[in-house]
């Protein structure tokens, strides 16, 4: 008998895409046994536009209540499927294919415990994010297990439940999310790979998503990121950190040069500043609180 696959989707003011984004899962190759929208309180017409899904199953929480780890705790064991996909509102999933693309490493190799997919750039997104997200999300696949760490760094860790898979035993083995507000996903997958389990990247499964984020916006993104990363140094085994964002700057910069494209050049000079002082921020609160 083939696996089962849950969906996973949280949800707050999704009302202009929602119906979209369930439309779509629901007419996969491979279709879901359960679809869950998790909703904090939206004050659109989200409740409206999912309950045009008859087989979608809705739960309302308390806005305050939310929170990236422990909301999509309770939402997994509210499902029932072999494997666990979870999207957020506004990724878009590029084909009919995806959930069946999405957990193929899952079905190939039972000792893998969560495979992301690819994130490509909307239709809108600004020339230099585009290519953060070419940059951060290759067209080649990658698992990982604790082997990997003296070569992949943190990178070892990469995953995004933006799109993501999870084998349900291999999840509650190691005792699922834990109440973070960020990176969720990321402490799983160190979770993963401290039990010997490996984590994959599946380049194939593709979804629309990125955002254009203002330097106050990539601040306080970067910040939460610092925080997390200094708290839970211990949980990521003290992986190293160095080299990758200085790669990414010098990629993103010479292809800016080679376009002659000024003006996204220096917002991208902006955006990288906004991202260190933020980390460094959450860096210095977290060491503060220890304190």
């Amino acid at each position: 008998m083939a696996p089962s696959l849950s969906v996973v989707i949280p949800t707050l003011n999704a009302a202009g895409e929602i119906d979209e984004l369930l439309t779509l899962i629901e007419t996969q190759t491979l279709r879901p046994s359960d679809i869950l929208v998790v909703d904090s309180s939206s004050e659109d017409g989200t409740v409206d536009e999912v309950a045009k899904h008859p087989r979608v199953n809705f739960v309302r929480i308390e806005r305050k209540e939310f929170n990236h780890g422990s909301t999509r705790d309770i939402a997994l064991r509210r499902t029932a499927g072999d494997f666990v996909c979870f999207l957020t509102q506004d990724a878009v999933p590029a084909s009919s294919r995806y959930l069946e693309t999405l957990v193929e490493p899952l079905l190939v190799d039972n000792s893998v415990a969560l495979v992301s997919g690819r994130q490509l750039p909307k239709a809108n997104a600004r020339r230099f994010e585009q290519l953060v997200r070419d940059f951060n999300y290759p067209d080649t696949p990658s698992v990982r297990s604790k082997g990997d760490l003296e070569k992949f760094g943190i990178k070892a860790f990469f995953a995004s439940d933006t799109c993501s898979a999870y084998r349900r035993t291999a999840y509650l083995e190691c005792g699922g999310f834990d109440h973070v507000n960020t990176n969720e996903d990321m402490l799983m997958a160190a979770k993963f790979i401290a039990s010997g389990m490996k984590v994959a990247y599946e380049p194939r499964a593709e979804v629309y998503h990125s955002h254009n984020l203002t330097p106050s916006q990539q601040f306080a993104r970067n910040r939460a990121v610092g925080f997390f990363l200094e708290t839970h140094a211990d949980d990521l085994m003290h992986a190293s950190e160095i080299g990758e964002g200085g790669r990414l700057v010098k990629a993103v910069s010479s292809q800016l040069l080679r376009e002659g494209n000024l003006i996204e050049f220096i917002a991208f000079g902006v955006d990288c500043c906004a991202r260190l002082l933020g980390n460094r921020a959450g860096r210095r609160a977290a060491r503060k609180e220890r304190l």
